[in-house]
């Protein structure tokens, strides 16, 4: 009977035996709870296809989208101390940068690149909110200061994309020294007149909302980000009032003059690539964007930009209404003022 003992085992484990199914095969929305296949979510640039729900996107494929044909060459970053402050927890602070890196395959919470962006060059850096929540420490600010200077050495616009917790706690004062440094940088980019915009994700918080995120030249936001310094539920337990709909969202701060426009996902590029050929002044390549303004001396990133050129770009899109004959009755008659300040009907005829 031994046999049957052997091969008893066997027989069990076949038909016990159950597939290995992927966590992430399908995925909930948080809106609807609608399950999404996660290669069609994929497929659609991380969009819900039903309620437009905009997930999280990590760092490489945030720049895969970004970059033409999905192309582009990391930015090398200057190393820093690891763990300076020998931090710990309930775990030791070098355990769980060791963990994280694993897990994401990033250095740190920033990944910087360079490539195209419709035939442009372009520096653009990603947050990635898997890494400690895309928490701002000695390295994140190190990466987001050597795109900068990246950008400032090649005469690149730079593009960053935010998405952070704040403040990497872990660090201290270290991190918070992280806010002054990249705001030098982001000057540097200024006195180069280089175009610095940058996107806004969800969620955008704390230091990074404090310093380099608010300090773009055009900020464009993703539909339903969270942007803020302190979170909504920490305003509403300090203040002990209820706050509105949609407080602290993307389309709230558009409302009250925070941000300057939000963009779906599927035009954020053609969007990013228009800003950029804009704000660069290249008169050859800014037909493919938008019109601006200008008056009689028009500047663009501090660039100073023929009026005719932007005339004649704002005809190309129809933008630009020639006036037209008005019939003398309908003309409104001119005014002018008194000595004592009143304003009067000038007479027709040559009448005094």
């Amino acid at each position: 009977m031994n046999w049957i003992n052997s091969i008893r085992p066997k027989i069990r484990s076949l038909l016990t035996t159950k597939r290995d199914v992927p966590e992430n095969l399908w995925v909930k929305c948080p809106d609807t709870g609608q399950m999404v296949f996660y290669k069609d979510l994929e497929a659609n640039q991380f969009v819900i296809p039903g309620s437009n729900h905009h997930m999280r996107m990590d760092a490489h494929k945030r720049l895969q989208h970004f970059f033409d044909r999905g192309e582009f060459e990391v930015v090398p970053v200057r190393d820093v101390a690891p763990d300076p402050l020998k931090f710990r927890d309930g775990k030791r602070y070098s355990d769980r940068l060791k963990t994280y890196r694993g897990d994401t395959e990033l250095l740190d919470a920033v990944l910087v690149g360079e490539g195209t962006l419709e035939g442009q060059d372009v520096v653009a850096a990603a947050q990635d909110f898997r890494f400690m929540g895309g928490s701002l420490g000695m390295a994140a600010g190190e990466a987001v200061i050597c795109g900068m200077l990246r950008a400032v050495e090649r005469s690149t616009p730079f593009v960053l994309f935010a998405a952070s917790g704040g403040a990497r706690m872990q660090e201290g004062i270290l991190s918070l020294m992280q806010m002054p440094r990249t705001t030098i940088a982001v000057q540097m980019l200024r006195e180069a007149r280089l175009p610095y915009i940058v996107v806004l994700t969800d969620p955008t918080t704390g230091g990074v909302t404090a310093s380099y995120a608010m300090l773009g030249d055009v900020h464009v936001a993703e539909p339903g980000a969270l942007i803020c310094f302190a979170g909504p539920r920490v305003i509403q337990q300090t203040i002990r009032e209820q706050l509105p709909d949609g407080f602290q969202k993307a389309e709230y701060l558009l409302a009250h003059g925070m941000v300057d426009m939000v963009v779906h996902r599927h035009q954020l590029r053609e969007t990013l690539a228009r800003l950029c050929r804009l704000l660069n002044g290249d008169t050859a390549a800014v037909r493919t964007a938008r019109s601006i303004a200008a008056e009689e001396h028009g500047y663009l990133n501090g660039g100073p930009v023929e009026p005719k050129t932007i005339e004649s770009l704002a005809r190309s899109y129809g933008d630009v209404m020639d006036a037209e004959p008005v019939e003398e009755p309908e003309r409104f008659e001119p005014r002018t003022r008194d000595p004592d300040g009143k304003p009067r009907s000038k007479p027709r005829d040559g009448a005094r």
